[in-house]
């Protein structure tokens, strides 16, 4: 499909339509045909504009989508499973919620990328780049960020654990490389490797905590006790009125469920609206769509209020959109729009059942009070925002191959940058406010902890669904000597941290952020040169 920019402009659409290569399997838009069919070749930038813009907007209905319902739902089922830190006797449940439930909310669009892109072997270059370009700019970029802030010492033992880890992985991808396959026994490894890690995280801190006895282990000096719920300034939570939560009175009233319904879907605070700047107002009104969208089709269950979040009206309403998006979102739609039997699709049937199941529990519930069921909310609205994490991410692979075949990039280099930027934006935001806020250990363990999860179950997930439903295995032969430049560059950093950590005797200033980043632009200087055949192995 590269070759179409090398035809003549008139005959760029019959190209398109006559190559296999040239068609998405995959999503709700066929990028290819719009950009080279739809659009005059004279408005081609104009096309490369929208797309782009699209692009943007796609990562912002990534990062909503994980944030406010996502992870919210993810949490309220670690709560329901008893894996919540918040238990009162302070178990290993700890651990073992923060590198399973916490790592997937935060990795989900990282993962869900992966195994979309894995899905077909035409990006599968583009989840390579991705996976080890965000590796690169997580592990340099973000922790280098941390380092400038706020100097800090470093847990020494989970910062060996996790980089020697994450070493691991790297190992074991570049071995893959090496051999242009993925069989049933490597997947299958990445999984194993991942609950390995699982394991060993779980039986050091129980190894740890027996040493210094058997409560909780007070924060140091270094760190500070965490906020608790009623200290944040700032709520968030997405539903209902959380946006006015200040503002209500003290006294609890009665309301209607069409106030209620009303309330709930608001997704702006007009008094906190008035309070924020203009670049804080312009983000916000791109997200109200977003919002209310999710608002509408996704329930979030939220344990730490009194109500658990239960909006009866919105609830209700959930029965009947959430498992229509379910349908329409799975496969692009090919099994919502199915007849049976060639008369009755099958989302009518799934509207019919859930209108019916809206009906009885509008009619069993009351609106002050949850039902004994609600938590089964809390695993519908995982399962709806997983299918519009699935769904944007499987559009954002689509547009970032039709940007590579309209500038005649590879999928490697989108993945490094634009992919990886995009999946890691959040995270950088994220981490280095907590190193602002006074938690900089926190935010380093988390730049080195949540890559190994995005590594090792992206790759590992995206390959063994690819094997179950098309071949024994999956190829990922390197399209150019840009993937071995990304992965060495991946290995030399964390070599580089592995080494240099521990001589400054884990204590970390502003010299060790300047390194990290320095070598990072380097990298990515060495990436483009590669990519554009400045840097090139000679053939003769």
């Amino acid at each position: 499909c590269w070759e179409v920019r090398k035809h003549n402009s008139s005959e760029w659409c019959s190209f398109i339509r006559s190559t296999p290569d040239c068609r998405m399997d995959g999503g709700f838009l066929d990028y290819l045909n719009g950009v080279f069919c739809v659009f005059p070749p004279q408005l081609l930038p104009l096309a490369v504009t929208l797309y782009a813009l699209w692009l943007l907007y796609l990562f912002i209905i990534l990062g909503v989508t994980a944030e406010k319902f996502f992870c919210p739902n993810l949490s309220a089922i670690s709560t329901n499973l008893k894996l919540s830190h918040n238990v009162a006797a302070f178990s290993l449940m700890s651990p073992l919620h923060g590198v399973t439930f916490l790592a997937f909310g935060n990795g989900a669009p990282d993962v869900f990328s992966a195994v979309v892109a894995f899905s077909d072997p035409r990006t599968a270059g583009l989840a390579i780049g991705a996976i080890f370009g965000a590796g690169v700019f997580v592990t340099t970029v973000v922790a280098g960020g941390i380092a400038l802030v706020k100097p800090f010492t470093a847990a020494s033992r989970p910062f060996l654990r996790d980089v020697i880890f994450y070493m691991l992985a790297v190992f074991l991808t570049f071995m893959v490389l090496y051999f242009g396959r993925i069989r049933l026994g490597e997947a299958l490894g990445y999984l194993g490797l991942y609950i390995f890690y699982v394991f060993t995280v779980v039986l050091c801190t129980w190894i740890h905590r027996r040493q210094r006895g058997d409560g909780p282990v007070p924060p140091g000096p270094w760190e500070p006790e965490m906020p608790t719920d009623a200290q944040e300034t700032e709520s968030t939570g997405m539903n209902s009125s959380d946006y006015g939560e200040e503002y209500r009175p003290l006294l609890p009233s009665q309301e209607t469920s069409l106030r209620i319904l009303t309330m709930a879907l608001t997704p702006l605070d007009y008094r906190r609206w008035r309070r924020k700047p203009w670049y804080w107002r312009l983000f916000k009104a791109l997200r109200v769509p977003v919002e209310l969208v999710l608002l509408l089709t996704v329930p979030v269950v939220d344990p730490d209020k009194d109500d658990l979040n239960w909006k009866r009206p919105l609830n209700c309403l959930h029965v009947i959109t959430s498992p229509l998006l379910c349908v329409l979102t799975l496969k692009s739609g090919a099994y919502g729009l199915y007849l049976i039997q060639g008369i009755f699709p099958v989302w009518g049937l799934v509207t019919l059942v859930g209108s019916v199941l809206a009906i009885i529990i509008f009619i069993t519930t009351s609106n002050e009070d949850p039902p004994k069921y609600h938590c089964v909310f809390a695993f519908l609205g995982f399962l709806a925002s997983a299918m519009w994490i699935n769904a944007a991410a499987t559009e954002l692979v689509n547009i970032l191959r039709t940007l590579g075949i309209i500038f005649q990039l590879s999928n490697t280099v989108l993945g490094l940058t634009l992919l990886a930027w995009g999946n890691s934006i959040g995270d950088t935001f994220s981490d280095l406010t907590m190193a602002r806020q006074g938690y900089p250990r926190m935010a380093f363990s988390a730049c080195f902890g949540g890559i190994i999860f995005n590594i090792l179950v992206g790759v590992g997930l995206g390959c063994l669904l690819q094997m179950s439903s098309n071949q024994p295995l999956v190829k990922l032969e390197p399209d150019s000597l840009l993937v071995w430049v990304l992965a060495g560059a991946l290995g030399l950093s964390l070599v580089f941290s592995f080494v240099s950590v521990p001589a400054q005797c884990f204590r970390l200033g502003k010299a060790y952020g300047i390194c990290l980043i320095t070598y990072y632009l380097a990298f990515l200087c060495m990436a483009l040169l590669t990519e554009f055949r400045v840097i090139h192995l000679s053939t003769s």
